[in-house]
């Protein structure tokens, strides 16, 4: 790590801790040549590949827009949409590939949104899943009915 001062090209690592639920790692440097000390932090970069191949950066604020949408008229909070957000990203992380396609984040939301709420969830589905019929809804009903039904 280059000395953000001096420029010297390398620093020594004087301490390491993670933060934000370890999702990153700060650690504290020292230039060797001018002795200063600086902060740096690191972050796991999570890519999503989408359909065209165009890669972009993993964003929290992305699945909560698309899910809203779902959730328009239903009552679910701002609160909810980012714990939803939160738990779709650890699932994608804890595939541990740095790109991830973006099939794979739909299918990531699908479980913790029908957690969530069912209307919006069959929202969310029939676009993700690209229901043609009244019949694919009702299968999707039809299935949802039958988890319901289940006990345990």
């Amino acid at each position: 790590m280059r000395c953000p001062y001096c420029r010297h090209p390398d620093s020594r690592v004087v301490d390491s801790r993670e933060a934000d639920d370890g999702q990153l790692i700060r650690r504290r440097r020292s230039c060797p040549e001018c002795g200063k000390r600086f902060t740096t932090v690191e972050e796991a970069v999570l890519a999503v590949v989408k359909r065209s191949g165009v890669t972009e950066p993993f964003s929290r604020t992305k699945i909560m827009s698309g899910v809203r949408r779902a959730c328009q008229g239903r009552p679910v909070d701002d609160d909810a949409l980012a714990l939803l957000a939160q738990k779709v990203e650890e699932t994608i992380r804890a595939r541990g590939a740095a790109e991830v396609p973006s099939h794979e984040v739909g299918l990531a939301i699908l479980g913790p949104l029908k957690d969530l709420d069912k209307v919006a969830y069959l929202r969310f589905a029939s676009v993700y899943r690209s229901f043609d019929s009244i019949e694919d809804f009702e299968r999707e009903i039809a299935t949802l009915r039958e988890e319901a039904n289940v006990p345990g």
